[in-house]
């Protein structure tokens, strides 16, 4: 039985497909999230695309054995349909390597010396096919020793390039991972391409399928499989770096938004207290001196003493709006009294006010019951989102809108700013990331809503927020 399955080609493909397939689509779902911000992720990218191409290969081979049987010569559509399968799945493997071996910061150099193997491919199809029309057997070999041959050795080269930035980053054990993947590759190329089959290019004369089965008893595709096998398992497992990658991220960037926090609430205590100061303070010194000249004046001149009556009546108001300012900047008392429609309402117009710009508000005539959580919430990224228009964005023009879809709640925030790029701004290698971003997203995950930032540069800036209500909201408060 075992002999049997040892020397059924079927078989053998199928696995051999299942396994580099089955690599494309982990990697494929797996990178999705961390591309943009992991070099590994990135350099993996054209490497699922191999596994997912050379899997559809196999298959293709296993189909056609089934149909046809070993022995039948392919037609030209068939053989023209294979070649592009196992050209262009060796292409992307010396993509990844390349990748691998020249870095993120010289994406453009890996794509270029892309070209040089491509080129050689095609010179050498060329000739094979001018002096021996037909000779599908030496475009098959003359492809795994100008592509997959060299892609093997350079995946693996790649790889241990990987291994220490692992060992690097203090991941020493996916460091093992890709060390074995890198082996595995390396048998793969320099056993399991070396052995073709037989055809007229040396040193497939030679050393070929059927000089390696009469060798060790078993086809070389088994050893492809096997390899092949070897090589998903040990990827897939690296894959697992991406997590505990972004966990450590996420620790730090947790670690330098908590001190963030408290940075920010020491300077919003300052900024309290120098207010309270220079503001409030200076009014109430003022009345106390002139109550003190009141007192003095009331029986001598009675006039006076009106006069400097009023003036006192006109600064306690003036003290009065002032503190109620303060109080309003810290929490809209319209917030828990009226709502959020009402406390937006109020924060435009203050804004508008104060810094000479529109801020229009578009919304509903009501919405429905939000809890004071969701409430302020909304609040809170609405203020930071404008608050960073004003500051940054040099926009003259702030659309916010609400409107409600049930059971979408959505919250935008609209300028016509100097806009800017998402991508650069939120990224955690930077020396200073952007806190009042990553606060807003922060505070929308805590909710369990979804948080866009849509932006170009010299073409402003959208914040939106969307809420589920039937999540967000309590039974008893959602209509």
């Amino acid at each position: 039985m075992l002999i049997s399955l040892i020397h059924n080609l079927p078989f053998i493909f199928f696995f051999y497909g299942l396994a580099f397939f089955s690599m494309g689509l982990s990697i494929s779902l797996e990178i999705g999230r961390s591309m943009h911000e992991n070099e590994f992720a990135w350099a993996l990218a054209p490497l699922g695309l191999f596994g997912l191409v050379h899997g559809a290969h196999e298959w293709f081979e296993m189909c056609y054995i089934l149909t046809c049987g070993v022995q039948t010569p392919a037609t030209a559509w068939v053989f023209l349909l294979r070649l592009l399968l196992l050209s262009t799945s060796f292409l992307l493997l010396l993509l990844f390597s390349f990748r691998l071996i020249v870095g993120r910061e010289k994406s453009r150099l890996a794509s270029k010396l892309l070209l040089v193997p491509v080129a050689v491919w095609l010179i050498g199809f060329i000739l094979i096919w001018l002096l021996a029309p037909g000779d599908t057997a030496s475009s098959d070999v003359y492809t795994r020793y100008t592509l997959a041959l060299p892609g093997s050795i350079l995946a693996a080269w790649g790889l241990l390039r990987q291994r220490e930035r692992f060992i690097r980053s203090g991941l020493s054990s996916f460091g093992q991972d890709v060390l074995l993947a890198a082996l595995a590759f390396l048998v793969y190329g320099l056993v399991g391409q070396v052995f073709s089959n037989p055809s007229r290019l040396f040193p497939s004369t030679i050393l070929n399928a059927t000089v390696f089965e009469e060798w060790f008893g078993f086809p070389i595709q088994l050893l492809r499989a096997a390899t092949a096998c070897m090589t998903t398992v040990f990827i897939v497992r690296s894959l697992r770096s991406f997590e505990v990658e972004f966990s450590q991220k996420l620790e730090t960037l947790q670690a330098e938004m908590l001190r963030h926090v408290v940075h920010a609430q020491e300077a919003e205590r300052q900024r309290i207290a120098r207010e309270l100061h220079d503001e409030t303070g200076q009014t109430l010194t003022a009345l106390s001196m002139g109550l003190r000249g009141l007192s003095e004046t009331l029986t001598a001149r009675p006039e006076r003493a009106a006069e400097k009556a009023q003036k006192l009546e006109v600064l306690s108001t003036n003290g009065l709006a002032e503190l109620q300012r303060m109080v309003s900047g810290l929490r809209p008392p319209q917030l828990d009294d009226l709502g959020l429609l009402p406390a937006l309402r109020w924060f435009a117009h203050d804004i508008s006010e104060r810094c000479g710009l529109r801020v229009i508000v578009n919304s509903p005539s009501r919405l429905p019951d939000l809890s004071p959580e969701l409430r302020t919430t909304l609040y809170r990224i609405a203020q930071e989102a404008v608050t960073n228009a004003v500051r940054h964005a040099q926009a003259s023009q702030i659309n916010l809108s609400i409107s409600v879809e049930h059971p979408i709640l959505t919250l935008q925030i609209q300028d016509n700013g100097k806009g800017f790029d998402v991508a650069q701004t939120l990224s955690t290698t930077r020396d200073r990331p952007c806190w009042g971003l990553l606060g807003m997203q922060e505070r929308a995950r805590l909710i369990g809503s979804e948080f866009h930032i849509d932006s170009h540069p010299g073409k402003g800036s959208t914040v939106r927020v969307l809420v589920n209500l039937e999540i967000v909201l309590k039974p008893e408060e959602a209509h």
